[in-house]
């Protein structure tokens, strides 16, 4: 089996686009990856077009090499670009192995520890402008059978915040834990946008709520301040989306900066480097929570691994999306009381329609977190997406 073609499909999806990422072959087999990377999609496309002149003609289940070829001969290694294009790719080329061998990934990792994982929902706020706005809701959410949500309230805030939008960002908190009660498990974001003793000081504040963690306190790129965080907080904290390649997480397990990891499947090495990183959290039982924000293809991989990882703890997913989700993949997840069913299908279980794809071409979107925009994730009028 060889490799024939690689091709790139971005698709508008409201704040950012799509991006997959498929392999074909001489044999009729083909493989889809997602390597969608909010604001540098055209960069991203390109950096898969110097990774289709390397898999031209190689036989694609030779996966470890190929990464390790790509990723060494791009001599400027890692970074969101890079990185990113080469996820997509590998997996895809898992995809293609289940197809060919006719099981899906999960059971080429080593079976399936897991046959449901947890979910926690993001984007159920969109539209959401006040404390009573964001709890109701909250509300709605958990009679839909939410169990846990995450959200950044925040606002515009950037390295510190004010007293006063502190204080809006603890009544919103406030206002969900009143509507969704103790029993649903409440995540803060933070978006990696504070400094040190902000990020203290918001640790200590959000401890009444009882928080199951928060996430990215300080900005990703200086560990040393993400532990000066934990070391003083109340209570747990996330990181790792924005982390590259278990070389990246080394410093992070030592120090032990965070007390849940988040990788992304479509940014920090694809399907074997999440494992990787997942097992050697394992042994500093450190749970594994990946980062899942993104389409529908990351989402069927990031299950993949989810179901053979034995410190999975939960998994992120879009409470609501863009209508045409449901017409550009053939994606069927079965949704029951906070937990989605592990999919059975060879490979993935994903295909996309191109033709669907090609319908929603790729649009310019910018960051909203500074703009007081933040909460325009989803359209304010999108359903719940089970």
């Amino acid at each position: 089996m060889k490799v024939t073609n690689v091709k790139t499909f971005t698709v508008d999806c409201f704040r950012t686009n799509w991006v997959f990422v498929k392999v074909y072959t001489d044999e009729g087999i083909d493989g889809i990856g997602e390597a969608t990377l909010e604001y540098k999609e055209k960069a991203l496309i390109g950096a898969v077009e110097h990774i289709k002149e390397y898999l031209i003609g190689k036989n694609p289940l030779d996966i470890e090499k190929h990464f390790h070829d790509i990723y060494r001969d791009a001599y400027w290694r890692g970074g969101a670009v890079l990185m990113s294009a080469l996820s997509a790719a590998e997996t895809a080329l898992w995809d293609i192995l289940g197809k060919f061998l006719g099981v899906p990934v999960y059971q080429l990792l080593g079976g399936r520890v897991n046959d449901k994982v947890r979910i926690y929902v993001n984007g159920w706020f969109a539209g959401a402008k006040t404390p009573q706005e964001f709890g109701e809701k909250a509300k709605i959410a958990v009679q839909r059978g939410v169990t846990a949500m995450k959200w950044d309230p925040f606002g515009k805030s950037y390295l510190e915040i004010s007293n006063k939008d502190l204080n809006t960002a603890l009544e919103c908190v406030a206002a969900v834990r009143e509507a969704v009660g103790n029993e649903v498990d409440l995540l803060i974001e933070g978006h990696g946008r504070f400094n040190v003793p902000t990020g203290i000081k918001i640790a200590k504040e959000l401890e009444q709520f009882k928080p199951m963690f928060f996430e990215e306190p300080t900005p990703p790129d200086n560990l040393e301040a993400l532990k000066a965080v934990r070391d003083k907080s109340p209570v747990a904290i996330s990181a790792g989306e924005r982390l590259y390649t278990l070389k990246s997480y080394k410093d992070l397990f030592e120090m032990r900066a965070a007390d849940f990891i988040q990788p992304d499947i479509s940014h920090a090495g694809g399907i074997m480097e999440l494992k990787k990183i997942s097992a050697v959290a394992e042994a500093y039982y450190i749970p594994f929570a990946p980062h899942n924000p993104s389409g529908p293809v990351a989402n069927a991989a990031t299950l993949q691994l989810a179901a053979c990882c034995p410190n999975f703890s939960i998994l992120e997913i879009m409470y609501s999306d863009v209508e045409w989700r449901k017409d550009v993949t053939n994606e069927k997840l079965e949704y029951k009381d906070g937990y989605i069913t592990i999919p059975s299908k060879p490979g993935l279980g994903i295909e996309i329609n191109e033709e669907e794809c090609l319908k929603h071409p790729y649009q310019p979107h910018t960051l909203r977190h500074y703009t007081g925009a933040l909460t325009d994730i989803r359209p304010a009028k999108t359903e719940f997406y089970f």
